[in-house]
């Protein structure tokens, strides 16, 4: 069985739904800064050089108060309230950028990640040539510079994911997509969830993928990941449903394209995972 790191365990997840960056910030921060939950967007702030204070007000599962004094990558994926106290002058360098994740809060990526990821710049290897080229562009304007620094924000977020695949005990990742993918065996079978989200998966092909027996499968993917395979499946598929929607797909055309009988079938599951119709939640998705 070959290792979870020699099979490619983001593209078919990453194909189906992007992960976009838009540069924000570019130099030194004085002074509060604040980051609000209310924005909409999740933020990658790339710590450059000096000391930097983070509070989170009122947040549950990340410490109210923070301090860096080394170069720092701090990822927040989703939405989420964050407030930088920095000197009233010569306050500490910053490259920043507003990050969104399609499907925002539904998509399984950004919802199996904490609410924060805070590392050393020097913890990820292969960081440095990006962020050399990141620096670069963002030190000076150039022209195409704002399109070229928010395509190398994605390519940081894509290293950061990487490292996280390898490290998720010393990133403190709980169960869920993430612990999955970094499964020996389970990452086999995520893979091929992501690529082809419409086939006929059954308990026992997704367990063969994996090289398991069905029992043994089906055990270990609730304690790795906490939900069962077939629960993961409907999510993976509802979500790609609710972002095809948006883009103007129709039902019918979903329902073959993700595995579904018919187009009743898929509103059925729809309804049942999100509680809504698939024309009532595109209503509600649209509205202003």
């Amino acid at each position: 069985m070959p290792p979870p790191e020699s099979i490619d365990r983001l593209s078919g997840l990453l194909e189906r739904m992007r992960i976009q960056a838009q540069l924000h910030h570019a130099g030194a921060l004085c002074g509060l800064n604040h980051f609000d939950a209310c924005e909409g967007h999740g933020y990658l702030h790339v710590l450059r050089r000096g000391r930097l204070e983070v509070r989170h007000p009122g947040a549950r599962g990340v410490p109210r108060a923070m301090h860096f004094e080394v170069p720092t990558l701090l990822f927040y994926p989703l939405p989420f309230t964050h407030r930088f106290h920095n000197p009233p002058a010569d306050g500490p360098d910053f490259t920043c950028a507003r990050v969104s994740f399609a499907g925002g809060a539904g998509n399984p990526l950004a919802r199996a990640l904490p609410a924060l990821v805070a590392l050393p710049l020097a913890r990820v290897p292969g960081l440095q040539a990006t962020l050399d080229l990141l620096f670069a562009e963002t030190d000076r304007v150039q022209c195409g510079q704002r399109l070229l620094a928010d395509r190398l924000f994605e390519v940081l977020v894509l290293q950061l994911l990487r490292w996280l695949l390898d490290h998720p005990e010393e990133a403190r990742i709980p169960p869920g997509l993430i612990t999955g993918l970094s499964h020996p065996r389970l990452a086999r079978t995520f893979t091929a969830l992501h690529e082809a989200p419409g086939e006929p998966w059954t308990l026992e092909r997704m367990a063969e993928c994996a090289g398991m027996s069905r029992t043994v499968f089906a055990s270990t993917f609730r304690d790795v990941v906490g939900q069962t395979p077939a629960d993961y499946l409907a999510g993976w598929r509802i979500a790609l449903a609710q972002e095809r929607l948006r883009e103007g797909r129709s039902i019918k055309a979903l329902s073959e394209e993700l595995g579904y009988a018919n187009p009743s079938a898929l509103s059925r599951a729809f309804a049942a995972r999100t509680g809504l119709s698939p024309r009532a939640w595109l209503a509600t998705a649209a509205a202003p």
